[in-house]
C-alpha cells in the first residue's frame, strides 16, 4: 500500500497542503521551512494507529494541539489531515482516511475530534461523530483507527500506517545508547536500540541484509573486507568489520570504531532492505562522503523496485539532487511564506517544469529557488 496523495489544513508550518505524492519523493527546502515537520504527519498517523496511548498519547508527545497548530490558523483553528492510499502503485485509490483534531477548551484540554472519516472505493464507511459519540462525548477522545474493536471494516489501513517507518540514525545514541536517559521511543528513529532490532531479527533475514550492506560498503570504504553481527560476553550485540591490515589479526572493528558516515550508511542500508512499508529517511546525505550521496537516488530505486515500497526523502543536498534521472513530479518543493509554508510539485511550477525539459537538473533548479532570500548577507557577518 502506498500514500497517492496527501491534504493538510493548518498542519504545522502548513496552512493549507494538497498535493501528490509518487512512489520516491524528495521534500526540499531552505532550514526551518517544514521538512521534518512535513515527515511527521506520516509518523503521527503511524501514531494514532496504535493502541495504547493513540490520538492522546501522539499529540501530547508533540507538546499539545497549540504545538502542531499552524501559527498563521485564524478563523478555523482545528487541524486536519486527509491521506488517500493505493493498493499498488499503477493502482486505482481504494481508501480515504480524514481526520479534523480540536482541542477542549477548558477541563482536562483533551484533544478532540472533530470528524473521523473513511471511504472505500469512494463510499463513506465511517462518518464520525456518529449518534453514539453525540451522546458520549468522551468517545471522540479516541480514534476508531486505534480500536480493533472499531476498525474492523478498514484495519488495512490502521496496519499499514502503523507499518510506517522512519529512520534518523544518530551515531552517538547507537554507540552508547547508555549514555542517553531519555525516555525510548518506541518506533526508535534515532538508532538508539538499532542493534537490538539487528539482533531480534531472524538469522537468515539477518545474515541476507549484513552481506548485502557489506557489498555496498566494499565500495564505499578502504580496505572493508568483511561485515558481520556478533554478541560479546554479556550477550550485548554488536556489528563487526573486518578490514585489511599489515598486522595480522588486527584489523577487526565493532561500531564504537566506525565512522559516523559507515553507522548512517548502515543504518540507512538495513532501512531500505527490511520492510516493504512506506519509509521515511530524513537528510540521508549527513556524513557521507559526496561521491555516495550522488549515488543514493539510483540506489534507492534499485531496492524500493524489488520491494515495491514508497519512499519519502527530506533533503537540501546539492549531490544528492544532482541525479538527472529525478523527475519534477518526484519532488515537493517548500517555499516559506508570512501565512505559513508552500508546499509545490516541482513539475506543475511551469518556470521548473521549463528548466527540467532543458536539461538541467534539480538542483541546479531548486536549491537557488529554496535558499534563503537574504543568505548573501552571511558574506557579511564579521561576529
Amino acid at each position: 500500500m502506498n500514500i497517492s496523495h496527501v491534504k493538510l489544513k493548518n498542519w504545522r508550518n502548513f496552512r493549507t497542503v494538497d498535493v501528490e505524492l509518487g512512489r520516491r519523493v524528495f521534500i526540499i527546502g531552505p532550514n526551518a521551512s517544514g521538512k521534518s515537520n512535513f515527515l511527521d504527519v506520516f509518523r503521527f498517523l503511524g501514531e494514532i494507529a496504535k493502541p495504547g496511548g493513540g490520538l492522546q498519547k501522539a499529540v501530547s508527545d508533540r507538546g499539545g494541539l497549540s504545538k502542531i497548530r499552524c501559527f498563521g490558523a485564524r478563523k478555523e483553528p482545528q487541524v486536519e489531515i486527509e491521506v488517500h492510499l493505493k493498493e499498488s502503485f499503477d493502482g486505482d485509490i481504494v481508501w480515504r482516511y480524514a481526520i479534523g483534531m480540536t482541542q477542549e477548551t477548558s477541563g482536562h484540554r483533551n484533544t478532540i475530534l472533530k470528524y473521523e472519516k473513511v471511504w472505500k472505493n469512494n463510499q463513506l464507511i465511517l462518518d464520525r461523530p456518529d449518534k453514539e459519540d453525540k451522546e458520549d462525548d468522551l468517545r471522540l477522545t479516541e480514534t476508531h483507527l486505534e480500536q480493533i474493536t472499531a476498525n474492523y471494516s478498514f484495519r488495512k489501513i490502521s496496519e499499514f500506517f502503523k507499518s510506517i517507518c522512519y529512520m534518523h540514525i544518530i551515531p552517538q545514541l547507537l554507540r552508547h545508547p547508555e549514555l542517553f536517559k531519555g525516555p525510548v521511543v518506541e518506533e526508535d528513529p534515532f538508532g538508539r536500540k538499532f542493534l537490538e532490532k539487528v539482533a531480534r531479527t531472524p538469522e537468515k533475514y539477518r545474515k541476507s541484509r549484513l552481506k548485502k550492506i557489506e557489498e555496498a560498503l566494499r565500495l564505499t570504504t578502504p580496505q572493508l573486507k568483511g561485515l558481520g553481527y556478533s554478541k560479546d560476553l554479556n550477550g550485548i550485540p554488536h556489528l563487526e568489520a573486518i578490514y585489511e591490515h599489515w598486522r595480522p589479526k588486527a584489523g577487526k572493528q565493532n561500531e564504537e570504531q566506525f565512522s559516523d558516515g559507515t553507522l548512517r550508511l548502515v543504518g540507512f542500508l538495513w532501512s531500505l532492505l527490511e520492510g516493504d512499508s512506506l519509509l521515511l529517511l530524513e537528510e540521508p546525505e549527513i556524513h557521507l562522503h559526496a561521491g555516495i550521496v550522488k549515488k543514493l537516488p539510483s540506489l534507492i530505486w534499485r531496492i524500493q523496485n524489488k520491494k515495491r515500497r514508497q519512499v519519502i526523502i527530506s533533503t537540501h543536498s546539492t549531490d544528492l539532487l544532482s541525479d538527472e534521472q529525478i523527475g519534477g513530479e518526484e519532488a515537493l518543493l517548500l517555499t516559506p511564506d508570512t501565512e505559513g509554508t508552500r508546499v509545490e510539485l516541482a513539475s506543475k511550477i511551469e518556470e521548473v517544469r521549463d528548466l527540467l525539459e532543458k536539461g538541467l537538473s534539480l538542483a541546479e533548479i531548486s536549491i537557488p529557488r529554496t535558499e534563503p532570500k537574504q543568505i548573501i548577507q552571511l558574506d557579511l557577518f564579521n561576529g
